[in-house]
């Protein structure tokens, strides 16, 4: 291979890296909307925590656990050992023709840490900021990487007779986010007055136009997350997958529009953000074999699942507020399944390989989360007090507000004696300027 091909390729990796870190602040941006406005620092701050305990963790061990090596092949666990040391030749083609060690490890990395910010919306405002912090390092630095190898890094499902597919983690990020999510829910319980008299109560969201811009943003970062998958530049597979990814977004949206018309006669637009998502992650698995119409068909598929499931888990009084096992746990599940059912793979013996690796994946992640869940809720506990969720965690959590209202009395500070500024007081101080 040319320096000058190894360059182009090395370049697309780092950029999809860059696209790939714009997708936290997307979920950041996401999830603050579609909850209340007294919480909103709080997810602020647990999306800003995770990705960097994330890329801690991932550097200590995680990358060492996820890629432990040719020895451990076949295998269903495997390290070689704390840190990042770079292989010889690293930083050139000799370490991999589409990337250098570290792009390799940085956009690894970042795929790491998506898995608990999916947790975090969908057990937000009820959950001990402490003990969420401590369920997504476990998470994130020992559940991903260990299923994470189980296919990425040679382990038995990419051993199998008929290989596990999948391209850029439907099942392997989003529905191991989804089970962890789901154990969550499970063990903290659902909003206070969200299910009232065996009836669903509704609790919208603060800010419909932020959640939108997350939703935005998190399709532009889709473009790294599964044209970085493609691991080079290479012009046909990179476009190809854009397209399909795009595609499939585009007919989730519709999807999820439609059938939420026909059956709360509303236009619903927090379906269509959400039916957008499960279009992207409905894709994941299988961007790169799919053609135009296998897409549009599993986005369809994945926008009407969204409003389904969304309707599903209510009537089981499974409190999620942004819907995110809906969109990561269900439709990372059909996404990974579709291989088997569309595109180039689709046969028999690839569907029973999907169903194999969403199979022993889920139970996996599911087991692991709903035992740290458990620890940590006779231990130390998982949820705030009534009062705490009553009044807001970012008050009780964080000692401030995301929207403090200035005009509100009491709420300027005098700096010198650090009491309560009055209406005679803004008059003095006024005077004297």
């Amino acid at each position: 291979m040319s320096q000058e091909l190894f360059v182009v390729n090395n370049t697309w990796m780092m950029v999809s890296i860059f696209l790939v870190f714009a997708m936290h602040l997307g979920f950041a941006t996401l999830e603050s909307g579609l909850a209340r406005s007294k919480n909103t620092v709080n997810i602020l701050f647990k999306n800003s925590m995770i990705l960097p305990l994330g890329l801690i963790t991932y550097a200590f061990w995680g990358f060492s656990m996820m890629y432990p090596g040719a020895a451990f092949e076949g295998g269903f666990f495997g390290f070689s050992g704390f840190g990042i040391p770079m292989p010889e030749g690293g930083e050139t083609s000799a370490y991999n023709e589409g990337y250098t060690f570290w792009t390799d490890f940085l956009f690894q990395g970042m795929f790491a840490a998506t898995a608990a910010t999916i947790v975090s919306g969908a057990v937000a405002e009820r959950v001990k900021l402490s003990s969420f912090m401590i369920f997504s390092l476990l998470f994130v630095g020992i559940c991903y990487p260990i299923v994470g190898m189980w296919k990425w890094g040679g382990g038995f499902l990419n051993a199998l007779e008929v290989p596990f597919y999948d391209f850029a983690g439907s099942t392997l990020v989003h529905s191991v986010g989804g089970w962890g999510a789901l154990a969550g829910i499970l063990l903290i319980g659902p909003r206070i007055g969200k299910f009232v008299d065996g009836k669903v109560k509704p609790i919208p969201g603060h800010s419909l136009p932020l959640a939108t811009i997350g939703v935005f943003i998190l399709w532009l970062g889709w473009f790294g997350f599964n044209g970085g998958s493609v691991l080079s530049a290479d012009p046909g597979a990179v476009s190809r997958v854009l397209v399909m990814t795009s595609l499939a977004a585009a007919a989730g949206a519709i999807g999820g529009c439609f059938l939420a018309l026909i059956l709360f006669k509303s236009s619903d637009l927090t379906m269509v953000l959400n039916g957008i998502l499960a279009g992207l992650v409905g894709i994941t698995a299988g961007a790169d074999q799919m053609g135009v119409v296998d897409s549009i068909v599993i986005g369809l598929v994945s926008g009407a699942l969204v409003v389904l499931g969304v309707s599903l888990f209510d009537k089981l009084k499974l409190d999620d507020p942004v819907g995110a096992l809906s969109v990561h746990l269900i439709c990372g599940i059909w996404g990974t399944l579709a291989v088997g059912l569309f595109g180039s793979l689709a046969g028999v013996d690839q569907f029973i390989s999907q169903a194999i690796g969403v199979g022993v994946v889920g139970a996996f992640s599911f087991v692991f989360a709903i035992v740290v869940w458990y620890v940590l809720k006779v231990t130390m506990g998982v949820r705030v007090s009534e009062r705490e969720e009553i009044e807001g965690l970012d008050m009780h959590e964080h000692k401030m507000h995301a929207y403090p209202d200035i005009n509100a009395p009491g709420y300027e500070m005098s700096l010198l004696e650090n009491q309560p500024v009055t209406t005679d007081s803004r008059k003095k101080a006024a005077a004297t300027v």
